[in-house]
């Protein structure tokens, strides 16, 4: 396979669908948050007085018209539907938009996420060193135990964004508990865009925004696990972390692509063209 290739086949892993036309339209008020399964969407007309069904698909409740309430209808579906094994509750609220940008307009357990098809976001930090011989990125190897990607390569910071966070406060919240990263060096962390995907699962759709950071950490200052997300740190040329990206399947499924958007922004990629790197460039953002 040719560099391009390589890099190609993890954007296609992370959008292996080619539409979502087969699914149920979610919607709350007049914006389309989610897509859902028809055993989902029969699931839920048992539930008339929370979700309508019309020639658009499904939506909450007309009468459910502010944030608190719609809130609330949702954790008794989402408890009703757990109870019946249609996901797994994980007592994390997060919030739901219909775009990255917008404004929330309700919060749903993230085990419910993608069963509904609605758009998760989350942080992913680029840890780096510069050195005389280039840069160094630090680097995660997730715990054995973990149910997604366990023994894999990951970022040095990486989480979920929960209700009521901005990216920031995510990232420095996750600095301090994966890495014990202090919060005045991991506040330093510089926006780097976003990538995002759209993945079909066993679990529904995963519509995940990913905001891209990157993080400059002095030489010398040694990330530590402090919870059980991580098993070790290791520091390596960020060229060496391209080629497990490149060469192998070592590395998380997402991470795959917040290295190879690290990659593409610090020139270390030989031997594509500009038009293979525009190519890249637009399949890393997939979520309107």
């Amino acid at each position: 396979m040719t560099p391009f290739d390589r890099l190609w086949r993890h954007i296609e892993a992370c959008n292996n669908i080619a539409s979502p036309a087969h699914l149920v339209p979610f919607r709350i008020g007049e914006e389309q948050v989610g897509w859902m399964g028809a055993e989902l969407a029969r699931a839920l007309s048992f539930f008339p007085r929370e979700v309508h069904f019309d020639g658009r698909g499904a939506a909450l409740a007309g009468r459910l018209r502010g944030e608190g309430q719609r809130t609330a209808a949702l954790e008794r579906l989402t408890q009703a539907l757990a109870g019946r094994g249609h996901f797994r509750l994980r007592d994390e609220p997060f919030d739901i938009r219909a775009t990255p940008d917008g404004p929330t307009l309700a919060r749903i357990d993230r085990g419910a996420l993608p069963a509904f098809g609605i758009m998760s976001q989350g942080v992913h930090v680029n840890g780096f060193v510069r050195r005389a011989d280039g840069l160094h990125l630090w680097v995660g190897w997730r715990s054995r135990d973990k149910s997604v990607a366990p023994g894999q390569m990951d970022n040095v910071v990486a989480g979920g964004i929960p209700a009521g966070l901005s990216p920031l406060e995510c990232l420095v919240k996750e600095a301090g508990e994966e890495a014990s990263l202090p919060e005045e060096l991991a506040a330093r962390a510089v926006p780097a865009g976003r990538i995002s995907y759209v993945m079909a699962n066993d679990e529904g759709l995963r519509r995940d925004v990913l905001h891209l950071y990157d993080l400059e950490i002095p030489d010398g200052v040694v990330p530590r696990p402090r919870d059980d997300e991580v098993e070790r740190f290791e520091l390596m040329p960020a060229e060496d972390a391209l080629r497990l990206v490149a060469e192998t399947d070592r590395v998380k499924f997402n991470v795959n692509l917040v290295i190879a958007d690290f990659a593409l922004r610090h020139r270390l990629l030989d031997g594509i063209g500009d038009a293979r790197r525009a190519q890249l460039r637009a399949g890393l953002d997939q979520v309107g």
